[in-house]
């Protein structure tokens, strides 16, 4: 199969494909801007929009401007490709991080999902929807939060019950108000970037007032 054939498509879905044809693709377009999902032999490919990127930065930058002001432990492990053959699954999220678990990976080249903590907190940007279920394999992986962005409202998944059988309190930044945070995305809109992170920044030491 010529992968360039299908590239400029926004999405594009395979089906039957081995674990073995899984790490191939993986191996080919592993230069190229290009989201990858499996799930138990079918195949996803879509390549992020202008839109779709600007979202996933902001964020990311967000959550590391909190940290940094909130003294938080954080490692930002970006899109990683996260995959366990016995579960046949993987993906790359849009952004993620380890906050939580962050001393468990400080100093480790490579993450491998076996013997290694999954990410904390992962970001979905869902412009362009997948036509596989990623909340389903975030939860496969073991990763216990998600925060889907839409490009207009955000959406929280805890992904893990607690001891009682109901979902746990959110742990990743549960002092925050997601809707105040995002507002930032939107005045992201009509300025620059550099702009708009300083007046997060500025929120954020003002303690979100």
């Amino acid at each position: 199969m010529d992968l360039d054939l299908i590239l400029p498509k926004q999405k594009f879905l395979l089906t039957d494909i081995s674990w073995d044809g899984y790490e191939t693709i993986l191996k080919v377009l592993q230069n190229r801007h290009v989201r990858v999902t499996y799930d138990r032999g079918n195949l996803e490919l879509i390549s992020p929009s202008y839109r779709h990127q600007r979202y996933k930065t902001l964020i990311g930058r967000f959550i590391n401007i909190l940290a940094e002001e909130r003294n938080i432990p954080l490692i930002n492990a970006g899109s990683t490709t996260f995959k366990r053959q016995d579960l046949e699954r993987g993906l790359e999220p849009d952004e993620c991080f380890y906050i939580q678990n962050a001393s468990a990976v400080v100093g480790k080249q490579k993450i491998d999902l076996t013997c290694d903590p999954p990410p904390d907190l992962a970001i979905e940007i869902d412009i362009s929807t997948s036509s596989l279920n990623r909340i389903s394999i975030y939860a496969a992986l073991g990763i216990s939060e998600v925060w889907c962005y839409d490009g207009i409202t955000v959406k929280v998944y805890l992904l893990r019950e607690g001891k009682d059988g109901k979902p746990k309190q959110r742990l990743t930044f549960p002092f925050l108000a997601l809707p105040e945070f995002m507002q930032f995305l939107r005045e992201a809109e009509m300025v620059d970037d550099a702009t708009v992170f300083r007046s997060f920044r500025d929120w954020v030491k003002k303690g979100f007032h």
